[in-house]
């Protein structure tokens, strides 16, 4: 089963946009996230709906955060994403006639709901400015500065150093 990797992928934008002066476009925001300026489009859309961030158009528009960074927990993006399936594994038939294959899915099925109820309510507890205040401390401490960490084409050298920033 493939990855569903768009709240990390979000996550890794907001931060960029709280780090930015003014608006962010799709294009630089598609440039950080390692996709196409319309795959963020979509993103954000569910963002706006939310009330997370706001888009203005035209020249210097752009994507804005709407509200501060401690108002924001990691599951209320999962949430406004969707929220996606968190665990990639499953029963092997959802509605089995074998008897031994129905308790082996209902065991099976509550263990993944007990994960899910965990990692939900973990992602409930850690907000935007947390993740940013963490950020700040990395690049603090790994001697970086905001130039560093964005994510430019005009500067390949510091790009390559720094993509796990």
């Amino acid at each position: 089963m493939k990855r569903d990797s768009r709240l990390s992928n979000v996550l890794h934008a907001l931060l960029h946009m709280a780090e930015m002066d003014g608006p962010a476009t799709s294009e630089s925001l598609a440039q950080a996230m390692q996709t196409n300026p319309v795959v963020v489009r979509r993103l954000m859309a569910g963002l706006r709906y939310a009330g997370f961030v706001a888009s203005a158009k035209g020249h210097g528009g752009g994507w804005v955060l709407s509200c501060p960074l401690a108002d924001i927990t990691l599951r209320d993006i999962h949430e406004a994403l969707g929220a996606p399936t968190l665990l990639a594994v499953g029963n092997r038939v959802e509605s089995p006639g074998c008897i031994v294959e129905q308790a082996v899915n209902r065991a099976l099925s509550d263990a993944y709901q007990a994960a899910e109820e965990v990692l939900l309510a973990r992602l409930g507890e850690v907000t935007l400015a947390q993740l940013s205040a963490e950020f700040h401390q990395r690049m603090v401490a790994g001697g970086h500065s905001h130039k560093e960490i964005s994510h430019d084409d005009e500067d390949d050298d510091t790009s390559t150093q720094n993509n796990g920033v």
